[in-house]
Protein backbone atom coordinates (compact mmCIF):
# COMPACT_ATOMS: atom_id res chain seq x y z
CA UNK A 1 0.00 0.00 0.00
CA UNK A 2 3.28 2.40 0.81
CA UNK A 3 3.82 1.71 -2.95
CA UNK A 4 0.90 2.76 -4.25
CA UNK A 5 0.67 6.45 -2.40
CA UNK A 6 3.83 6.85 -4.35
CA UNK A 7 2.42 6.03 -7.65
CA UNK A 8 -0.58 8.20 -6.48
CA UNK A 9 1.08 11.18 -5.75
CA UNK A 10 3.71 11.20 -9.12
CA UNK A 11 -0.21 10.70 -10.64
CA UNK A 12 -0.88 14.10 -8.39
CA UNK A 13 2.71 15.77 -9.45
CA UNK A 14 1.81 15.17 -13.19
CA UNK A 15 -1.63 16.21 -12.86
CA UNK A 16 -2.87 12.94 -14.83
CA UNK A 17 -6.43 11.41 -14.67
CA UNK A 18 -5.69 8.16 -13.77
CA UNK A 19 -7.37 6.04 -11.37
CA UNK A 20 -5.68 4.04 -9.04
CA UNK A 21 -7.02 1.18 -6.73
CA UNK A 22 -4.92 -0.79 -4.33
CA UNK A 23 -5.98 -4.30 -2.96
CA UNK A 24 -4.49 -4.94 0.30
CA UNK A 25 -2.03 -8.38 0.34
CA UNK A 26 -2.42 -9.35 4.55
CA UNK A 27 -3.55 -12.37 5.91
CA UNK A 28 -4.11 -10.90 8.74
CA UNK A 29 -7.03 -8.75 8.27
CA UNK A 30 -5.43 -5.54 9.96
CA UNK A 31 -6.50 -2.75 7.65
CA UNK A 32 -9.50 -1.20 9.24
CA UNK A 33 -11.11 -0.05 6.37
CA UNK A 34 -11.27 -3.32 4.45
CA UNK A 35 -14.00 -6.08 5.51
CA UNK A 36 -11.87 -8.83 5.05
CA UNK A 37 -8.34 -9.47 3.31
CA UNK A 38 -6.91 -12.07 0.80
CA UNK A 39 -6.61 -15.84 2.72
CA UNK A 40 -7.85 -14.22 5.77
CA UNK A 41 -10.81 -17.20 5.94
CA UNK A 42 -8.32 -19.70 4.86
CA UNK A 43 -6.15 -18.68 7.74
CA UNK A 44 -8.70 -18.45 10.25
CA UNK A 45 -10.06 -22.60 8.90
CA UNK A 46 -6.32 -23.64 8.81
CA UNK A 47 -5.86 -21.95 12.56
CA UNK A 48 -9.02 -23.80 13.62
CA UNK A 49 -7.56 -27.37 12.43
CA UNK A 50 -4.77 -26.72 14.74
CA UNK A 51 -7.17 -25.30 17.70
CA UNK A 52 -8.88 -28.36 17.19
CA UNK A 53 -5.64 -30.67 17.30
CA UNK A 54 -4.60 -28.82 20.61
CA UNK A 55 -7.65 -30.03 22.31
CA UNK A 56 -7.41 -33.37 21.30
CA UNK A 57 -4.16 -33.28 22.98
CA UNK A 58 -5.36 -31.51 25.89
CA UNK A 59 -8.03 -33.73 26.83
CA UNK A 60 -5.92 -37.07 26.20
CA UNK A 61 -3.72 -36.03 29.25
CA UNK A 62 -4.42 -35.03 32.86
CA UNK A 63 -4.31 -31.46 33.11
CA UNK A 64 -3.06 -31.09 29.55
CA UNK A 65 -2.46 -27.96 28.33
CA UNK A 66 -2.90 -27.20 24.64
CA UNK A 67 -1.22 -24.26 23.62
CA UNK A 68 -1.35 -22.89 19.87
CA UNK A 69 0.82 -20.22 18.89
CA UNK A 70 -0.99 -18.05 15.35
CA UNK A 71 -0.02 -15.45 13.14
CA UNK A 72 -0.47 -11.73 15.03
CA UNK A 73 2.27 -9.27 15.44
CA UNK A 74 0.10 -5.80 15.48
CA UNK A 75 -3.47 -7.47 15.66
CA UNK A 76 -4.96 -11.18 16.74
CA UNK A 77 -8.01 -11.37 14.14
CA UNK A 78 -6.96 -14.76 13.37
CA UNK A 79 -6.11 -15.80 16.59
CA UNK A 80 -10.08 -13.98 17.92
CA UNK A 81 -11.45 -16.13 15.22
CA UNK A 82 -10.67 -19.22 15.33
CA UNK A 83 -11.37 -18.89 19.14
CA UNK A 84 -14.65 -17.41 18.43
CA UNK A 85 -15.05 -20.45 15.31
CA UNK A 86 -14.20 -22.99 18.39
CA UNK A 87 -16.06 -24.39 21.68
CA UNK A 88 -12.56 -25.81 23.02
CA UNK A 89 -10.52 -22.27 23.40
CA UNK A 90 -10.11 -21.59 27.07
CA UNK A 91 -8.20 -18.36 26.70
CA UNK A 92 -7.46 -16.26 23.97
CA UNK A 93 -4.08 -14.03 24.02
CA UNK A 94 -3.79 -11.06 21.40
CA UNK A 95 -1.83 -8.10 21.42
CA UNK A 96 -4.96 -5.75 21.68
CA UNK A 97 -5.13 -6.77 25.26
CA UNK A 98 -3.17 -6.44 28.11
CA UNK A 99 -2.69 -9.36 30.72
CA UNK A 100 -0.99 -10.66 33.62
CA UNK A 101 0.25 -13.55 34.80
CA UNK A 102 0.52 -13.97 38.36
CA UNK A 103 -1.64 -13.39 41.18
CA UNK A 104 -5.28 -13.43 41.72
CA UNK A 105 -7.19 -13.46 37.78
CA UNK A 106 -3.33 -13.84 36.05
CA UNK A 107 -3.36 -16.46 33.21
CA UNK A 108 -1.79 -18.36 35.68
CA UNK A 109 -4.60 -18.45 38.79
CA UNK A 110 -7.48 -19.11 35.35
CA UNK A 111 -5.37 -21.78 33.88
CA UNK A 112 -4.79 -23.62 37.11
CA UNK A 113 -9.29 -22.65 38.15
CA UNK A 114 -9.31 -24.47 34.83
CA UNK A 115 -7.70 -27.60 35.19
CA UNK A 116 -9.34 -28.22 38.52
CA UNK A 117 -12.91 -27.99 36.85
CA UNK A 118 -12.15 -29.45 32.96
CA UNK A 119 -9.04 -31.58 33.54
CA UNK A 120 -7.43 -30.07 29.87
CA UNK A 121 -7.36 -26.09 28.63
CA UNK A 122 -6.86 -24.92 25.21
CA UNK A 123 -4.90 -21.19 25.31
CA UNK A 124 -4.71 -20.25 21.85
CA UNK A 125 -1.92 -16.87 21.05
CA UNK A 126 -1.19 -14.21 18.55
CA UNK A 127 2.33 -15.30 18.70
CA UNK A 128 4.47 -12.59 17.44
CA UNK A 129 2.46 -9.71 19.76
CA UNK A 130 0.84 -11.14 22.78
CA UNK A 131 2.52 -10.72 25.62
CA UNK A 132 5.78 -9.44 24.30
CA UNK A 133 6.41 -7.40 27.81
CA UNK A 134 7.15 -10.64 29.46
CA UNK A 135 9.84 -11.28 27.18
CA UNK A 136 13.31 -10.14 28.54
CA UNK A 137 15.80 -8.25 26.18
CA UNK A 138 19.45 -7.09 26.20
CA UNK A 139 20.86 -4.18 25.44
CA UNK A 140 22.04 -5.77 21.62
CA UNK A 141 18.80 -7.22 20.72
CA UNK A 142 16.84 -6.14 18.51
CA UNK A 143 12.84 -6.49 18.28
CA UNK A 144 11.69 -8.30 15.52
CA UNK A 145 10.46 -5.77 12.25
CA UNK A 146 10.88 -2.72 15.02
Amino acid sequence: MKGIVKIFKEIQRRKLSISIAGIPKTVDNDIGIIDRSFSFQTAVERALQAVLAAHVEAESAINGVGIVKLMGRSTGHIALHATLSSRSVDCCLTPEIDFYLDGPGGLFDFLDRRLKANGHAVVVAAAEGAGQHFIPRTEDQVPFLA
